[in-house]
């Protein structure tokens, strides 16, 4: 085997033991937790935005954006639920560059997966603690998750993810919100597929255990765009585009048909100043369509506190490493704006 094995990495349960939740944080998150899913069983009129940097990769930044964020979700509160985006774990499509917190807690620095399962729950656990937000967080990798699943009120699956089996059947086993986006290809019938398994019960192998899963009935669709064999990007937030999403919900024998709509990646060309255009949008094809109103539960957005994106190394602040993101003067007026709407 071409594989070097560098030391055992403690289990889950030893994390928690040694990082544990308090019992004031699992009431929060509990009541986090009911507060979401009455928005995904059709039970609140309120929307979600799923909001924050492409990836987490400062601690110290993202503590700072929280803060912020609680000050502005306290304000929309009747309108939205805010649920911060802590991605620790970034996809990369040829698997060269950052990977994310969880493998780089200093992106200047090399690799520590040990230092990084501590980064992300410390990370997670500031923002429950300190700020009464339970995160959302990619499931990039399946067998992660229970590092973190005690914190987390959101889960998402992404493109390069969604046909995989092992994320499929392991978010059936989860009880909360897990979003299934759509392919980089823009095959829908793959999205919906995977909401499909995600409903419903599996048996198989995880972590070295056999388990069964009941389904999970708050699997639903992200629509995030698509790329055709030339690069090209194309949007599918259009009103078009959620009313045949609309019809694959209506064919398909589902529980809580639901769509939270990506404004950034492919369905803005990642043009990410074109995000609060693109959530106008959809709100319009809300107000046009009583069915489009019922079926989208909210957005998913990529903002941070400056405009943009630089290199590893450059210093600024706040701004993002990865895929370029709103900064927060924008970020701040999209919201409000969006509560508006609503």
């Amino acid at each position: 085997m071409n594989m070097e094995f560098i030391r055992k990495l403690p289990i889950p349960k030893e994390i928690k033991e040694e990082y544990p939740v308090t019992k004031r944080m699992e009431e929060v998150k509990a009541k986090r937790d009911a507060e979401i899913r009455d928005v995904f069983e059709g039970k609140s009129s309120k929307l979600a935005v799923i909001i924050g940097p492409c990836s987490a990769d400062c601690a110290e930044s993202m503590e700072e954006y929280l803060a912020r964020m609680r000050v502005l979700a306290d304000k929309v509160s009747d309108k939205l639920v805010i649920i911060p985006r802590i991605y620790t774990g970034k996809p990369r499509t040829t698997g060269e560059g950052y990977k994310g917190m969880i493998h780089q807690p200093n992106p200047e620095e090399k690799p520590d997966m040990l230092k990084g399962i501590l980064a992300i729950r410390d990370l997670h656990m500031h923002a429950l603690r300190d700020y009464d937000f339970s995160c959302a967080d990619e499931m990039l990798y399946p067998e992660n998750h229970r590092y973190l699943n005690d914190l987390l009120s959101y889960v998402a699956v992404g493109a390069r993810s969604v046909e995989d089996q092992h994320h499929r059947m392991t978010a059936s086993g989860f009880n909360i919100p897990v979003g299934m986006k759509n392919p980089t290809s823009g095959d829908l019938s793959v999205m919906m597929n995977a909401i499909t398994a995600g409903q419903h019960s599996h048996d198989f192998i995880y972590r070295g255990w056999e388990v069964h899963t009941h389904g999970n009935p708050l699997v639903h669709a992200i629509l995030r765009g698509y790329t055709d064999s030339r690069g090209n990007s194309f949007p599918n937030y259009h009103y078009e585009d959620l009313e045949k999403t609309v019809r694959l919900y209506a064919e398909k024998n589902l529980q809580n048909p639901g769509v939270i709509v990506d404004t950034n990646h492919a369905n803005s060309g990642k043009k990410y100043a074109e995000q609060p255009r693109i959530a106008k949008d959809v709100l319009f094809s809300c107000r046009k369509n009583p069915e489009i109103k019922k079926i989208v539960k909210g957005l998913m957005i990529e903002s941070y506190l400056e405009d943009g994106a630089q290199k590893i190394g450059d210093g600024v602040f706040g701004k993002s490493i990865t895929d370029p993101c709103i900064g927060w003067e924008k970020t701040e007026r999209l919201v409000l704006e969006h509560a508006d709407l609503v």
